[in-house]
Order: C-alpha cells, then structure tokens, then sequence
C-alpha cells in the first residue's frame, strides 16, 4: 500500500527513521489489528495505534461509557457517558486519523465467536480485566497463530508479555490457570489513573515492533511495572513442553470459556491473614505450628529477600510440586502483594488441601507492617 501526500506529511516523522522508513510505514498502513478491551489499557494503545497509522483497527467491547470510567479511559470524555465504548471509540479514532479503518465489534468476546473476531486481524492486542477472558484471548491465539501482546493491571502495578507463534511461550506457559476470583479487577481493588497509559503504551510499541520486524519483542520475557518505587523488572521464563494449550500434547485445541465460578465463591475455603495476623501465628507456636510457608515467586525474586523458614515453589511449578507441601501441614502461600498467592490457594483448593491461607498484602504488606528490612522484588 502506497503512501498519499497527506499520510507522508502525517507520518513524516516515521519516515526518517531508518528502522522504519517508507517501506515500514507502508506495512503499518497494510496491517490488520484487533485490540479486544476499550477500557485502560485499550485507550492508549488504541490512540497510538491509529496516530502510527495501523490500515484497520478493529475494537472488541459490549460496555458503555460510565462515568467512574473517565479517571483512566482517555479514549473518552463526558459526552460519551452511556454510549456504547465501540461506537464512542471509533468516532474518537477517526478523527484523530480519518485515514485509517476503525472496525466496532460491539460483541463480548466468547468461546463461540473467538476464532471469527480473531481470524480476520494480523496481531491481537488483550486489554481486558477478566482472567478467564485473558486465557480465552491466548488460547484463541495459539490455536489460530495470532501474535499476542498482553496486558494487566492492578492498583501501583502493571505486566505485559508478547506472545509469538512459534518463537516462545504463551500466557499459559507462566500461569496454568486461575479462576477470576483470583484477581480483583479494578473496581474491586483499584487503580491509579496513569497506569494503563503506561502499559498501554508499551502494548501500542510492542505490536508496532512486532509488526514491522525491528527489535526484540517481549517474547519469553515477562515484564512488570511497579509505580510507586518507578521501577520496571523483567523475568524469563520459557515455553512449558506440558503447556496446555502450545506443549508438545495440549488438551486445549478449540477456544473455550472458563468453567471456573466468576465470584469470590471459588476461593470460600482460604484463609486470609493479615502480615500481622501471620506474625503472631510464628510467635506463639515457633516451632510446634504445622504452617508451611510456600512463596511462590520466581527464584530471582525469592533470593532477593523472604520469610525465614518458606520454601520456594513458583506458582506456575505449585501443581506438579504439591507433594512437597506434607499431609498434615497447613500452608501459608506468599507473593509480593498477594494475587500470586490467591492463585495458588486455588489450586491447592483444587488438589483437595483443606483450608488453604494467603498472605493478604504479600511481602510488601509484611515489610510495611512487621519487618520494614526485607527487600521485596517482583510483582503480583
């Protein structure tokens, strides 16, 4: 697809980049992509997406504009207040680039209807705040060999990873499965305004990387954004051979919706402990409890500071590692700030454990509460 004089003006400052250039700009013009959420993280990787001059730019989401949306929704203003976001969203687009193609799907995205809405764009781009619907979307892009570029957020904190076909894992490869209970959506636990146009962002540059050729993508690479320390932190992690769905023998070969409960009913069996509540439990019964403390972060992060006496089983290993947790032991799970840990209650849930607790807080609430010298990495 040939430039006009008016897109080479537009663009112009594309086109003296070599890494970009005229053939580069020409690609983003050819190029089909689907971002499924219009909600934080699909405002800003929209806008930059159209501003770069992406050829079709399709928008997946059945809500409407509300105002508690507007703290962080930047695709949005006052007068779309109970519009559909699709509709609001291509206007908004369009007019921020009348030569590109806005394509509404006003749809929720399920099982059902995945492989269509996926099956006609070039690289997916997941800016919803449901679980299940973020393993759908990678599901769905595995089996149809989409390129993938995630996101999540969570109050201070945010990740994102890119998943290409046949270059590296996949969303499952690092989390096998949780349930939406697990994690809070930004409703429940809230959000700080500017994160997702961080995430964002990065999303809107990955997906240009990745569609022009140039640098090196989030493959294999799992990258988390903390706001409040201003730091970014980035851990490898490699394709599972018993991933469900991209292993040498997945069990997942068609999209499918999540049969796990959609409420905190799913997680009713765990105990919940305060940093405090936990200390106490460590004071009155030093070494006769029958707590097991399981942190489950990735080594690089365990290393870096934890609980005296916890044992170290990242999440992604907890289910083929169970049997190093004894019988009779009540399990304490650990993370940084507790949705890792939710996680693995979960699981343990699933394995049969009775009773299962979480550190509420994570180590960042130990250090804040109990211990303000234990050094804290990683995120989730």
């Amino acid at each position: 697809m040939t430039l006009s004089p008016a897109e080479r003006t537009r663009y112009q400052r594309h086109l003296v980049l070599e890494e970009i250039g005229l053939a580069g700009q020409e690609k983003l013009k050819a190029a089909r992509v689907l971002v499924i959420g219009a909600g934080g993280l699909g405002s800003p990787a929209a806008l930059y997406l159209a501003a770069s001059g992406i050829g079709t730019l399709g928008i997946v989401d059945d809500d409407r504009v509300e105002l508690s949306n507007l703290q962080r929704q930047v695709l949005f203003d006052t007068g779309h207040i109970s519009r559909l976001k699709t509709q609001a969203a291509r206007e908004r687009l369009e007019s921020l680039n009348p030569q590109i193609s806005v394509v509404a799907h006003a749809v929720e995205l399920r099982a059902a209807n995945a492989c269509a809405l996926l099956g006609g764009y070039d690289l997916i781009v997941d800016g919803t705040d449901r679980l299940s619907t973020r393993y759908l979307i990678n599901d769905a892009c595995v089996i149809l060999a989409k390129p993938l570029v995630a996101a999540a957020i969570h109050r201070f904190e945010g990740q994102a990873m890119s998943y290409v076909p046949g270059r590296g894992p996949c969303y499952r490869c690092l989390f096998p499965e949780a349930p939406d209970a697990v994690v809070p959506n930004c409703a429940q636990a809230g959000v700080l305004g500017v994160l997702p146009g961080v995430l964002g962002a990065i999303q809107a540059t990955e997906a240009i990387k990745l569609i022009l050729g140039v640098g090196e993508p989030l493959v294999g690479r799992f990258l988390t954004y903390d706001a409040l320390e201003m730091r970014f932190h980035e851990f490898p992690f490699e394709r599972r051979r018993d991933c469900a769905v991209c292993g040498d023998r997945p069990t997942i070969t068609a999209p499918r919706d999540s049969q796990e409960p959609r409420s905190a009913a799913a997680l009713d069996g765990v105990r919940r402990l305060t940093a405090t509540g936990l200390r106490t439990l460590l004071d009155q019964h030093p070494r006769t409890h029958p707590l097991v403390l399981v942190d489950v972060r990735e080594p690089r992060e365990f290393v870096t500071g934890h609980l005296e006496g916890a044992i170290n089983i990242p999440v992604a290993m907890l289910q083929q590692r169970l049997e190093e947790i004894a019988p009779q032991a009540s399990p304490v799970f650990i993370c940084r700030s507790g949705s890792r840990s939710l996680a693995a209650c979960a699981i343990a849930l699933r394995a049969g454990i009775a009773a299962p607790a979480h550190l509420e807080g994570g180590l960042l609430a130990w250090a804040s509460e109990v211990d303000p010298t234990l050094a804290v990495a990683g995120a989730g």
